[in-house]
């Protein structure tokens, strides 16, 4: 899907995205996060059947990868946006050059830290965790290794995916996040059940689907029918002045995306503290949580698209009116979610194999979770995706670092031990964080600052 002719820029006034356009945007997305969530959903199921410990230290590991994840993620969207605004104002060669420095930049960033997770993986987790009971420190010293290995082949992925999302085509991303999932969860089935491999084989399978994914990636971006097509990949070469460009959008988006995953990480061992049954049970709620965030993140997916490229062709109005009628679609499809979610809770948990104890804690954590994200998640996290697409990322990297660790990290620690309030005192945290950040970007929304950013 080409929102945009790229032979001549719209007249003034003229819509650059119709509603059939919007949908054919948002619902792969859509589709995309769900496939996402029902990985980590089936991955935990299924390491379920090897006991507590397994699903323990695949939480742990799994705090520490969603980092990479999200840091990978904000640097291509960083990318995207530059990629977007190029689309919008109908330079596509430049958008060519663009999302091949973005490659670069996302393989580069991805190898290093591979290595340092590889080369370090004891002492990280030794100092994250503490001394975690010898069962689970052990699983997890297996999945980190497998996952780390799989750093380059996501950097891949999720820069092409980006790419792909820039020009309006999120059916690309969407048909190779299924053939990535079909292939974890088959991995995962022949590698626990069948081999019997326990958290060897759940990481084995992740490695697989991502080394397919990044692959069947590469190849498209490199066809001649693709609207920004990739000219020589092969043939390395640095445009230090288009890497400047995506990185004055990535860096700040990066830092933000990793300083708020290390403090989750912190946080992440304060709940370690409480004890396996805690562990557990936060592990569950985390997985079962992230199903609400469905439509709100694949809305802030495609703002990127839709503000980028009306910020490129200089339809600021227009990006401000998209902007709002995204809002309103996040938070209808949020509500009816999080309302069905609310009613099944108990039967959800239900399908894990955990301890009375872990699952009553998750049950009375989810049940208020399900209703803070119909009031507040938009807000907190779809909103500033429009400040980022228009180049507004320096307030944003403020707000939400400040956010975090004022509120969440902070009052985790008060809350949680000091209070004695335990797992609902770290949950309790993180709502002050939501509302903290959405006050800020509401205010700043309504501002007409962002509306003047410059990103080429």
């Amino acid at each position: 899907m080409t929102p945009l002719s790229l032979a001549s820029p719209p007249s003034s006034g003229n819509a650059l995205f119709t509603n059939r356009q919007l949908a054919a945007l948002i619902i792969p997305l859509v589709i995309e996060r769900v496939l996402d969530v029902s990985v980590g959903l089936a991955d935990t199921i299924m390491i379920s059947s090897v006991g507590e410990a397994a699903v323990a230290g695949v939480s742990l590991v799994d705090s520490i990868n969603h980092l990479f994840l999200f840091l990978f993620s904000a640097l291509a969207a960083g990318g995207a946006v530059v990629v977007a605004q190029y689309i919008g104002q109908r330079t596509p060669e430049k958008a060519g050059e663009a999302a091949k420095q973005l490659i670069y930049t996302t393989t580069f960033v991805a190898l290093l830290f591979m290595g340092t997770f590889l080369f370090f993986n004891h002492e990280i987790l030794a100092l994250l965790y503490g001394n975690l009971d010898s069962s689970i420190m052990g699983q997890a010293q297996t999945y980190f290794t497998l996952t780390a290995l799989s750093y380059p082949f996501l950097g891949l992925f999720n820069s092409g995916a980006a790419i792909f999302r820039a020009m309006g085509n999120s059916r690309i991303s969407m048909r190779v996040s299924l053939i990535m999932t079909i292939t974890n969860i088959l991995g995962n089935a022949l590698f626990i059940y069948g081999f019997q491999w326990g958290v060897f084989g759940a990481g084995l399978a992740t490695l697989l689907a991502r080394i397919l994914s990044a692959t069947i990636m590469q190849v498209l971006l490199v066809r001649k029918d693709t609207v920004v097509r990739i000219e020589r990949i092969r043939r390395f070469n640095l445009d230090w002045t288009m890497i400047k460009r995506i990185l004055r959008i990535g860096v700040p988006n990066s830092i933000e995306s990793g300083i708020f995953h290390i403090g989750k990480i912190l946080v992440q061992t304060l709940t370690a503290s409480f004890g396996t049954a805690a562990i557990a049970a936060n592990a569950i709620a985390n997985t079962l949580a992230s199903i609400t965030n469905i439509p709100g993140g694949a809305i802030g997916m495609a703002t990127i698209t839709v503000v980028g490229q009306c910020m490129g062709a200089g339809e600021t109005e227009q990006a401000n009116r998209y902007a709002r009628k995204l809002m309103r679609i996040a938070y209808g499809t949020l509500a009816i979610l999080a309302t069905v979610l609310f009613v099944l809770t108990e039967q959800l948990v239900g399908m894990f194999n955990l301890s009375a104890a872990s699952a009553t804690l998750a049950v009375s954590v989810l049940k208020i979770l399900f209703v803070m994200n119909a009031l507040m998640w938009p807000l907190a996290f779809t909103l500033p995706q429009v400040l980022r697409a228009a180049g507004d990322v320096r307030f944003t990297m403020t707000v939400s670092i400040v956010s975090m660790w004022t509120f969440r990290v902070g009052l985790s620690y008060i809350l949680g031990s000091w209070l004695g309030m335990g797992l609902h005192g770290i949950w309790f945290a993180m709502y002050i964080d939501w509302i903290c950040r959405s006050s800020c970007f509401v205010i700043r929304f309504l501002g007409n600052s962002w509306k003047s950013k410059k990103v080429i």
